[in-house]
This record gives C-alpha cells, sequence and structure tokens, in this order.
C-alpha cells in the first residue's frame, strides 16, 4: 500500500517526508505497459517518472496546496515531456512521451537534455479556478548555477526549490517497476518558529541560521539523508530508514497517510473533457477525421482509456456546448 510519512526534528527547524509509492506506482506501469499503441516504459523513462511521481507528492503534501501541482520535464531528447500530478487529496497520475531508442543507462541529460534545451516546470493549478485567474508556473533549465548539466532529477528540483522558496532542501529519489519512492529534508525559518526552536534557540544568531546553508542543525541531517542509498530507499521500511538515519535524533511523528487518505491513482479524464477537446478543433477538422476514419477516437495518455464520437456525437458537440452528451462506448 502505498504511503506517506512525515516528522519534524525536535528542537531544530527541520522537517521531513517519505514517500513510498507501492499500488498506485505500479498501476500507473501497468496500464501503460497494456496500451496497444505505446507498450511498457524502457526502464531508464520508467525511473525518471517514478521518480517526478514521488517527488511530485512530496511537494504537494509540503505545500498543503488545495488544487494541482504538475511536475513537468521537457526537453530536445528522446523523452519529449514527462508529466506527474498529484492533486490536494494525494490522488496522482503521470505519463511520458518518448520518441527513438534509449540506452540501458540513460541519465537525465540524455534523456531530455541533449543540446542543454530542457526545462523543469512546476505548474500550481488552483482548485476551482475562477475565470481570468491564471496557475502559477516556475521554469528553471536542467543546469546548475555554473552552466554544468544535472545528472539527477534531485538535483534539478533541489536548485529550483532553492530559488523559489529560498530554503535549503534535500531530495533522494529512486524508482524501479515496483516501488517509486522518495526522502524530503527541509529547513524551515528561524524566525517567528518558537514552537521550533526547544532548546536549541539559547544563543544562537537567528538571523545567520536563516541563511541558505548556515544552519548546522539542518546542515548535519542533510548530510544524514544524503548518505540514503538507492536500494535501501526501494526495499526498506520506513521505520527501517529512519531508525539507521536518525538514531540520534528525536523525531515528532505524524500519523502515515495510507489507503483512500494517502497517495493513490486516479484520472480526471472524462468524456466532457474529451468534448471541449474537440470544440477545440473546429468544426472543418472534426468533418475531415469524421470522413477520413468514420469516428473520432482519442486516448488519455495518462489511465489508457479510449473516447469515441461518431457523427452525432459531433454534431452535438458543436451545436450544443453545454448539454450533456449521449453515453458512447469507453474502452478500458
Amino acid at each position: 500500500m502505498s504511503e506517506l510519512h512525515k516528522f519534524l526534528f525536535d528542537g531544530m527547524p527541520v522537517r521531513g517526508m517519505i514517500v513510498r509509492l507501492t499500488d498506485a506506482w505500479q498501476e500507473i506501469l501497468a496500464r501503460r505497459a497494456a496500451n496497444n499503441s505505446t507498450g511498457a516504459y524502457p526502464p531508464p523513462v520508467a525511473e525518471l517518472l517514478g521518480e517526478m511521481t514521488a517527488a511530485a507528492t512530496l511537494m504537494q503534501s509540503n505545500i498543503k496546496f488545495n488544487g494541482s501541482l504538475i511536475l513537468q520535464i521537457f526537453g530536445d531528447g528522446p523523452v519529449k515531456v514527462a508529466v506527474a500530478e498529484v492533486k490536494a487529496d494525494l490522488s496522482l497520475r503521470a505519463t511520458a512521451s518518448v520518441a527513438g531508442d534509449l540506452p540501458a543507462g540513460a541519465r537525465l541529460p540524455d534523456m531530455v537534455n541533449v543540446n542543454s534545451k530542457g526545462r523543469c516546470a512546476i505548474t500550481l493549478e488552483p482548485k476551482g479556478r475562477i475565470p481570468g485567474q491564471q496557475p502559477y508556473q516556475g521554469v528553471v533549465p536542467l543546469i546548475g548555477d555554473a552552466g554544468e548539466q544535472l545528472d539527477k532529477l534531485s538535483d534539478v528540483l533541489q536548485h529550483y526549490m532553492l530559488q523559489s522558496e529560498q530554503l535549503d532542501t534535500t531530495l533522494v529519489l529512486a524508482a524501479d517497476d515496483k516501488v517509486a519512492a522518495g526522502l524530503l529534508i527541509q529547513r524551515l525559518p528561524v524566525k517567528g518558529e518558537g514552537n521550533l526552536e526547544g532548546t536549541s534557540g539559547g544563543d544562537r544568531n537567528q538571523a545567520n541560521e536563516d541563511e541558505i546553508g548556515l544552519n548546522e542543525d539542518y546542515n548535519r541531517i542533510s548530510i544524514l539523508a544524503s548518505t540514503l542509498t538507492r536500494d535501501e530507499l526501494l526495499t526498506l521500511d520506513v521505520e527501517t530508514i529512519l531508525r539507521r538515519l536518525f538514531w540520534e535524533e528525536k523525531l515528532l511523528r505524524f500519523e502515515p497517510q495510507k489507503g483512500l487518505l494517502g497517495p493513490h491513482f486516479a484520472c480526471t479524464c472524462g468524456r466532457e473533457r474529451v468534448a471541449q477537446m474537440i470544440r477545440g478543433l473546429g468544426v472543418e477538422e472534426a468533418e475531415s477525421i469524421l470522413a477520413e476514419r468514420g469516428d473520432i477516437e482519442v486516448g488519455c495518455d495518462f489511465c489508457g482509456k479510449q473516447y469515441r464520437f461518431d457523427a452525432v456525437d459531433a454534431a452535438q458537440i458543436f451545436t450544443a456546448p453545454g448539454t450533456q452528451l449521449p453515453g458512447s462506448t469507453v474502452v478500458q
């Protein structure tokens, strides 16, 4: 069962989370493998997408945003775009578009950033967005401050969050065909967080400790977190991971989020959404497709469902766009 664990370090301005996606991640992979037009992801793509899904879950839970957090990686390599979306209730979905062959050990630059044109985008789409309200989006290149290519998704996201939130963040991510997992450690602002200062508040210069990279407690815990290996993150349970990494620290644990209250797969595609997309094509384009194929078939990249619209369905889309569409076949 997929699960999310949150914790604080007692007396320190540091928080952490661990996510383990099992059934939710396996369903994403199974739906992709069952799609006759695409087939299963190559292992390097599956690993990247799994890391993205785990990271998006951690970030959504971290900011508690009432809407969708959408993490995208896109560029000029064989992986044209990879997307992971997580909603406030921790329902999630993910997909990637692959064009071309990949070597077995392909890294992030090989997949997306061949000519340094790759980008990472994080979009916050508010729930029930009112007309004229724009979602927030931040975009960064897949390179470091010195122009070097970043080999790991965790490095890209740490760089992103350092720029956007101005807070030190450590991420450890891993994925295979069974588990997608991640550990997040983040420094909290010392000022205004008296409940977190505990006995360590004392004589320290809080102004300095609020500066990036200068909090000794965070730096020590970050070093410990960074020793977590890929195999450990994928194979060990959360209790064992926390005990091995932070056995000398006092942790304040929150109730784990599991089942329907935790991370779970769900797709928001639907017949009406597809109808809106067809409406956006225009009458001439829709009629052209109908003349060539006899119907309009659209598949969801996230869950694999196929939606079919015949000539009567298409006519209703354009003549009465606000009415309920007649039921037709949804192929699993």
